[in-house]
């Protein structure tokens, strides 16, 4: 089988370029877990009683982990999805020997090197692709990092950022087709290619090394959009970008709405966190735009203007009738219009909830 990526090699790169994480004793690591397991319990029962979504499907614990962990259980996840599609789509010709070795062990160390870097901004993340349904990850020392220079209260920014990937885990498991729909569309995205399986393996190496290329260099002008290149792969993605502006936005206008009543003090890190999202030095902008961190910051913004505007205009029952299908998913058009996605959805009558008070 060829092998697109030498995983091992991206494991050990992530490894090893991993930033160690802020000073803790070993007492304070030990109630940093349990405070997040505890809070992520606390977190369930608030995401499902504000957004009425119920769970149909068991789900393992959160697991709380390092930077380390984080980056193998997603290289982990990846080698489960990208192998057997590089497989299929290149009939399991072998390519020559040279070739495979150089390019696979290649890949692998711009991959680790993505990931490493990745491994010390995320907080938490849903992660479907390793497990089915999926598995909460919490990334503690970057969560303990953030909080320490918010100057945020422990317990509220844990408790922030627990809603918000609890949010997520709700979406995946209280709709039992989004994971299969979102695995199918990734393929698609594959699939979509015209080129021949060769140039395919090709380009999917060089949008890993233009990855790998933003972190080492900010100068480059080389974008991932490089490996975007037929109609077909762009209007995957376009329905890929609606279904991730939807999860992003709905999980901030979740916490935003639970918030103010579980949180003394969210108002004081919705406002720190803002900040800290757009600050950064050069080289911090440059990788955000080449990695697409940019690009899930406007998410965040527009996906909740989105379900802020049909909620208010159908309530949260009328919105929730949006994960009923992948037909009742928003398409990227109506994301700046919501009345267009109520229209469609529920109607020219779609109804407004009365007015509080």
């Amino acid at each position: 089988m060829a092998q697109f990526v030498d995983w091992d090699l991206a494991a050990a790169t992530a490894g090893a370029l991993s930033k160690s994480g802020p000073r803790v004793s070993y007492s304070e690591a030990t109630d940093v877990v349990g405070d997040l397991r505890r809070l992520t319990d606390e977190a369930a029962g608030h995401v499902a009683d504000y957004t009425g979504l119920r769970a149909q499907v068991a789900h393992p614990p959160v697991r709380v982990v390092d930077r380390r962990d984080w980056a193998a259980t997603n290289i982990a996840g990846l080698r489960e999805v990208i192998t057997p599609l590089v497989s299929r789509l290149s009939g399991d010709k072998q390519p020559g020997a040279l070739t495979e070795a150089i390019g696979s062990r290649l890949t692998g160390v711009q991959a680790g090197t993505v990931l490493a870097y990745l491994s010390g901004r995320v907080l938490g993340q849903y992660e479907v692709f390793s497990a089915d349904p999926g598995q909460l990850l919490l990334v503690a020392p970057n969560i303990v990092e953030v909080e320490r220079k918010l100057g945020a209260d422990p317990r509220d920014f844990r408790l922030w950022v627990c809603l918000h990937e609890v949010t997520h885990l709700t979406q995946f498991t209280a709709v039992p087709w989004m994971r299969a729909y979102f695995l199918g569309e990734v393929q698609a995205f594959v699939d979509a290619s015209s080129s021949g399986s060769e140039h395919l393996v090709e380009r999917l190496r060089r949008g890993v090394a233009t990855l790998s290329e933003a972190v080492r260099d900010p100068e480059s002008r080389t974008s991932v959009l490089d490996i975007v290149q037929t109609p077909a792969q762009r209007a995957v993605l376009d329905r890929l970008t609606a279904l991730m502006t939807l999860l992003e936005g709905h999980a901030e206008f979740v916490m935003d709405g639970v918030g103010p009543q579980v949180i003394p003090s969210v108002e004081r890190i919705r406002a720190s966190f803002n900040r800290r999202r757009e600050a950064g030095n050069p080289l911090e902008k440059a990788i955000r735009r080449l990695l697409g961190v940019d690009v899930k910051m406007r998410q965040y913004a527009e996906g909740r203007k989105f379900v802020h505007g049909v909620v208010e205009r159908v309530g949260m029952d009328g919105f929730n009738s949006i994960f009923k299908s992948p037909l009742t998913l928003p398409r990227l058009s109506e994301l700046g219009d919501p009345d267009a996605w109520v229209e469609r959805v529920h109607g020219p009558a779609g109804t407004v909830p009365p007015a509080a008070g």
